[in-house]
């Protein structure tokens, strides 16, 4: 496979059936739309969609908008101290403090700052623009996958939609052990259940998500994912998840849902795109269910491995199971920061599939059909706020 240039706007927006390009692709005007339950919304933080309003671009179904100061610092120590303790390529020394052990180590270099000395994620003018860069670039509709113990602050979303133009998902739950409140390890799976809806009664939620397994699944996140399953039931507000370092409890994760009645057809698996087997068997395990797999780190070096993966599935019949993304989290990868910006899994991801032979029909449906499929949900309540 060669590598590919990337694509301009104009190519994007063509790809995505948009505009005055779209002519030169007239297969997709006899595609088949997705059909959606009746009263089916996309809930966003300004407005619930009619999902047909949304066809005319890209959906992310996973990337981040807003971060505390320190969340990615803590990531990172995290991490390190993860990979140390199971031998992983690319162990490091923890971060002081941060690591299950609690014990010495040297810190990582902070994230850099945007210009204001703010974290990016803080920087409502930074943001405002990299989103508005992304609408322009094709991307009709993003999911921000935090909630509160991720410092994600839903008012600053709201701000940042309004100024750019662009619709955004809002997450809710809780992510993973480490980033977990304390009260967790004490509260009943009812407890946690009735605090997620809770969530989904105040806060304009459209899914929840990103729920996370940190490594191999503990005690405490079993417990969450059971409540957040029953969530999913009581609201319809599907789910999509963080299977560790690489997709070690992706089989588990969705045998939690299944056990608590949730549909696979709501759930996206995600960061299997990281768990690297030429032969899918995961991959394909999880498709044959009727779930979502998440492709959500797209449009950088490791791309190399995931396209053959991709093309994979493609050719074995699960492009409907397909989700990409790219779990943005780092400055140097916005556009004000000189890389491909919040929109690379369109303008760098797809193109490569499409270079290594992907038809460009099959990528628009991946690209706006399955997210909005997926997204979309039948509210059980009014929505408030």
């Amino acid at each position: 496979m060669s590598e590919s240039r990337g694509w301009t706007r104009r190519e994007a927006l063509g790809m995505l059936g948009m505009g005055v390009a779209a002519a030169a692709l007239p297969e997709f005007a006899s595609a088949q739309t997705p059909a959606f339950p009746r009263g089916a919304v996309i809930r966003t933080v300004l407005k619930d969609y009619a999902p047909e309003e949304l066809a005319g671009g890209a959906t992310l179904f996973h990337e981040h908008m807003s971060f505390a100061d320190a969340f990615m610092v803590r990531w990172t120590g995290y991490a390190a101290d993860t990979r140390r303790d199971t031998a992983m390529p690319g162990a490091a020394a923890p971060v002081q403090g941060a690591g299950r052990q609690g014990g010495p180590a040297t810190a990582p270099p902070a994230p850099p700052s945007t210009p204001s000395g703010k974290y990016f994620m803080q920087d409502l003018a930074y943001q405002v623009e990299e989103m508005t860069i992304a609408k322009g670039e094709g991307i009709a509709c993003i999911v921000d996958g935090g909630h509160p113990d991720m410092g994600r602050d839903i008012n600053f979303l709201r701000q940042m939609s309004q100024q750019s133009g662009l619709p955004v998902v809002a997450g809710g739950g809780f992510y993973t052990q480490p980033f977990y409140p304390k009260e967790i390890a004490t509260m009943s799976e009812e407890q946690i259940y009735q605090a997620l809806l809770t969530q989904a009664d105040t806060e304009p939620i459209g899914c929840w998500g990103e729920i996370g397994s940190w490594d191999w699944m503990t005690k405490d996140e079993r417990k969450v994912f059971r409540a957040v399953g029953r969530a999913c039931v009581a609201t319809n507000l599907p789910i999509f998840t963080h299977t560790g370092i690489p997709g070690k409890s992706a089989l588990e994760q969705l045998d939690i849902f299944e056990d608590v009645g949730v549909d696979p057809k709501k759930v996206v698996i995600g960061h299997v795109g990281n768990l690297v087997d030429p032969n899918v068997e995961v991959h394909r395990a999880i498709c044959r269910r009727g779930a979502f797999i998440g492709f959500d780190r797209q449009g950088a070096a490791g791309d190399a491995q995931q396209v053959p993966m991709v093309m994979k599935l493609i050719d074995a019949g699960y492009a409907d199971n397909l989700m990409f993304a790219s779990d943005l989290s780092n400055i140097a990868q916005t556009k004000q920061g000189k890389g491909p910006g919040y929109a690379r899994t369109l303008t760098v991801f797809v193109p490569k599939l499409k270079d290594a032979g992907a038809d460009a029909a099959v990528l628009k449906k991946i690209m706006t059909d399955n997210p909005r499929r997926f997204l979309a949900f039948v509210p059980k309540k009014a929505r408030k706020g």
